[in-house]
């Protein structure tokens, strides 16, 4: 349902540009635009602090936009810092001490270190963060429909109770289901990847540990005799609470490729993998914090356009996760500044005029060359792993390959250097520059 703007509604704001919903892309994308200078007012549906599900892990992709943001990444901020990667899966287990250790790679594009970060603290930090430059912030704003014109552009939204927010364009950053996006006719692309996450915080003594954690076996019955899943397991580590006990966030992610996806109960399936990990690391039902929760995670552009009548869709609003790992953080916030900058080049043009709609549409290009081919990639591996086949012969036959593992590392995390670097960096670019976009 649509609203129409009326001239004797009181409780009206009008803006530059309104943004709906203040997770990471949201509140990265109105940052931006505090920061060019225009007058953005920011929705959040609830108030914080509030909880996403999310692995709470930040590459050095992530690391980099946050930077860009001008964000306090410090410990003291509730950030914690890691140097890479530790693979467990096909020889590199836990019994035999023969993790695979795979360090972020030393780029000039990307700095070399990771972080982790939950979402609980995450998300009001990147709010606050675009409320000091300028944004500004409302909480308990619930968006109920939009303001559409007579042509069907979207000039607004109304919330639950009432108040109105008007402005040229608006950003759709209100997640996997965005409900704004739908109701402006923007449906999902059912043929793209989809993933399912499931997590859970733990009180364990490995929460200072300095690598992320990946487990490549999940199996869909007895280890060893039933079929690999198209997932993976994680232990991220977060650092210590208050009181001086390590925490970890654990979880697991499977993709839409496998028949077993959404017939497999994956609590249970997390229960029983962590029970089998080693008793000294503490992750055990006495020692887990809350709930297992779990997410959708919309993957490749699966919600398209990312423009049209003034809406642009922002980070899960327009399934910008990652095929290849479920990450999704990154790419909402990169989106974010693209966003930003083509609303601020269509505001300079003046808002209405064709120069400035060319303007808007640049995002959608924008999003899809420098993502595209890189997505549909990801489209390709998440088919290729969806067989248990391939699933185990690519633990089996490619993780001992130290020199394979080091190129795979960098294509999973999307981690190359545009102009120099080395042969790896070669292959993943060429490789992304001619796959067809997503």
């Amino acid at each position: 349902m649509s609203a129409d703007a009326s001239p004797q509604e009181v409780d009206v704001r009008r803006a530059d540009a309104v943004v709906v919903g203040a997770g990471p892309a949201g509140s990265a994308t109105a940052a931006h635009l505090a920061r060019r200078g225009l007058d953005v007012v920011l929705l959040e549906k609830a108030t914080f602090p509030r909880d996403k599900i999310c692995g709470d892990g930040l590459t050095p992709r992530a690391v980099r936009a946050l930077v860009k943001l001008g964000v306090d990444i410090s410990a003291e901020n509730g950030f914690h810092r890691n140097e890479g990667l530790k693979i467990y899966g096909g020889e590199a287990r836990v019994d035999n001490d023969s993790e695979l250790f795979m360090p972020w790679p030393d780029l000039t594009d990307f700095p070399n270190f990771g972080l982790t970060c939950a979402r609980m603290d995450l998300d009001e930090t990147l709010a606050r963060h675009a409320a000091g430059l300028g944004a500004e912030l409302v909480e308990g704003a619930a968006v109920k429909e939009p303001v559409l014109d007579e042509s069907g552009r979207i000039t607004g939204v109304v919330t639950k109770d009432g108040r109105r927010f008007l402005a040229p364009v608006v950003v759709a950053a209100d997640g996997v289901s965005s409900r704004l996006g739908v109701a402006m006719g923007v449906q999902k692309l059912d043929k793209r990847p989809m993933g399912v996450a499931v997590r859970a915080y733990y009180k364990s003594p490995r929460g200072n540990d300095n690598f992320m954690e990946s487990w490549l076996e999940l199996w869909d019955g007895e280890p060893g005799k039933s079929n690999v899943l198209p997932g993976y397991g994680w232990i991220f580590p977060m650092g210590t609470d208050e009181d001086g006990n390590g925490i970890v966030n654990v979880g697991l992610g499977m993709l839409d490729s496998s028949e077993a996806f959404g017939k497999t109960d994956y609590k249970d399936l997390m229960r029983r993998w962590l029970a089998a990990t080693p008793a000294e690391w503490g992750l055990t039902e006495e020692n887990r914090l809350g709930p297992i929760r779990g997410a959708a995670l919309p993957m490749g552009f699966n919600r398209k356009p990312a423009y049209a009548k003034g809406l642009l869709l922002v980070g899960d609003a327009g399934g910008m996760v990652s095929p290849f790992n479920g990450e999704g953080i990154d790419y909402a916030l990169e989106a974010a500044e693209m966003a930003a900058d083509a609303i601020a080049q269509a505001h300079a043009r003046g808002m209405g005029a064709a120069a400035a709609e060319r303007a808007l549409e640049g995002y959608s290009s924008q999003l899809e060359g420098t993502f595209g081919g890189y997505f549909r990639l990801g489209h390709v591996f998440a088919w290729l792993i969806g067989k248990p086949t391939v699933m185990h012969l690519c633990i089996k036959y490619g993780l001992p390959r130290r020199r394979l593992m080091k190129l795979v590392h960098k294509l999973l995390a999307n981690l190359t250097d545009r102009r120099g670097g080395n042969l790896d960096d070669h292959i993943i670019n060429t490789l992304s520059r001619l796959a067809p976009k997503a």
